[in-house]
């Protein structure tokens, strides 16, 4: 993404569960909602004769829509020596065309009342635009366009390699956080690329070239290695004329990447890392194992551990985390749970505590151990296993009602191998857990020979 983002994975992000939801609801209202069924989006797919998936969402309220295009690369694909080139690309798909001019593309999109971006993540790259719904084929035509006739000279590559350099200046190396974590994601990932920064490694990012971006852009930018999602005020007939007329006369690539990557071997011994910097202004606690991540056609272990996650650390207030060490013995001022698992291979799941003021980070870890010793005796209280629940189909219900979420959902999702059935269904798959399915993947995921440990702390402060 162009500054000022990149989907980094400093810290797993919210769950859908939390991030969707309106946290002051009342109760009542959330007793109605879980007796509302999930409503069904009015979504197609259907696919061009050169391979190109197409995802269509209707959505009628607003004359406006959302374009996304979602290929098949990422970070986990890129080849040894050569990380960050999946991000660098995504940098150099906006200078320009044969018919667009250098940097005009944004400049164009906006000029229309729109806007645009792009994200790099370990398993994909999409580049969207939300627009009014009459201008959809102005910015599918400048799509389908950089998709085949990307013009970079080596003059482009060496300035937007030094804006690379300049993010990864801001977002990582001056962020003591976000170093702990890309510390700590390498040393979890024994051999798969998710070990790797999305960013890249700095002094691999600055030996980046021109072909090396060629090289990257050919391979794998192709119809047949991507997914065109349209959401908002279209009809798939509109959306297939516009897509066979513009994206249809691209022709498919020889053959697409496979993605052979290298797998994780059994894990047997914890990892410990302790990062200390002046700069660090709140010590604390950072627990990282491997988890399950959603499979096609098999979504029930990751919903558990979802599910497992709000339980112990998805409120700041109800969770079972911050009921014991914030409230009860008041030895954390927060705490939080967290799963990543909707990824192409292996998910994360993460533990987090920070100390309250005079707390040590071993005493915190030793309060957060006891604690999750102590879910694992007692189990699923059923109280807050309904109510998590509850919360989910809350957040299902409204995450539902913004065009862009849905396309950033649908195409996602697709882009792991996830069907329309898959995407549709997984909402009745968490409905139908059970407490005894939730303690399953605790016993499964909290083996601390499948995790890293993490301290962040001051120079000096260590008390182990």
């Amino acid at each position: 993404m162009r500054l000022p983002g990149i989907l980094h994975g400093l810290l797993p992000a919210t769950p859908t569960l939390t991030r969707a939801l309106t946290w002051g609801l009342a109760g009542a209202l959330l007793l109605l909602l879980a007796t509302l069924p999930l409503r069904a989006e009015e979504v197609s797919g259907f696919t061009l004769d050169n391979g190109l998936e197409v995802v269509v969402i209707e959505d009628h309220r607003a004359s406006v829509v959302v374009q996304m295009v979602w290929y098949r690369a990422g970070a986990a694909d890129e080849p040894h020596g050569k990380s960050g080139i999946a991000h660098f690309l995504e940098h150099l798909m906006f200078k320009g065309t044969d018919t667009i001019g250098l940097d005009q593309f944004s400049a164009i999109v906006e000029a229309n009342g729109g806007d645009d971006n792009a994200f790099t993540s370990w398993d994909y790259t999409a580049y969207y635009q939300r627009i009014a719904s009459d201008r959809l084929e102005l910015v599918m035509e400048m799509e389908a366009d950089r998709m085949q006739n990307l013009r970079i000279t080596e003059e482009i590559v060496v300035t937007e390699r030094q804006v690379i350099l300049e993010e990864r200046n801001q977002r990582t190396d001056s962020d003591p956080g976000a170093l702990l974590n890309e510390q700590m994601r390498a040393a979890l990932f024994l051999n798969h690329r998710y070990g790797q920064p999305i960013i890249g490694w700095r002094h691999e990012i600055e030996r980046l070239g021109l072909e090396d971006a060629l090289d990257w852009y050919r391979r794998h930018y192709a119809p047949n290695n991507a997914i065109l999602v349209i959401a908002g005020d279209v009809t798939p007939d509109q959306v297939r004329a516009l897509a066979e007329k513009h994206y249809g006369p691209i022709p498919a690539s020889g053959a697409v990447p496979p993605r052979d990557r290298p797998q994780e071997p059994p894990h047997l011994a914890e990892r410990r890392i302790t990062f200390t910097d002046e700069r660090v202004s709140t010590p604390y606690v950072y627990r990282s194992y491997l988890a399950p991540s959603r499979r096609p056609g098999d979504q029930k272990t990751a919903a558990a551990v979802g599910i497992l996650a709000e339980l112990l650390g998805g409120s700041g207030q109800t969770s079972y985390l911050a009921r014991a060490l914030q409230f009860d013995t008041q030895v954390a001022v927060h705490t939080a749970a967290f799963h990543s698992g909707t990824m192409l291979d292996s998910g994360t799941f993460g533990l987090y505590i920070v100390p309250a003021p005079g707390v040590g980070l071993a005493e915190a870890e030793a309060a957060l151990d006891a604690t999750v010793a102590r879910f694992l005796e007692e189990g699923v209280d059923p109280a807050a296993f309904e109510r998590v629940k509850t919360r989910f189909r809350a957040a299902e219900i409204y995450s539902r009602d913004n065009v862009q979420g849905l396309a950033n959902m649908y195409g996602e999702e697709r882009a792991l191998g996830l069907s329309l059935e898959d995407i549709q269904g997984y909402g009745a798959i968490v409905d139908a857990l059970t407490p005894e399915d939730v303690m399953a993947v605790a016993e499964l995921v909290l083996n601390r020979n499948a995790a890293v440990t993490g301290w962040l702390d001051l120079p000096g402060e260590g008390d182990e």
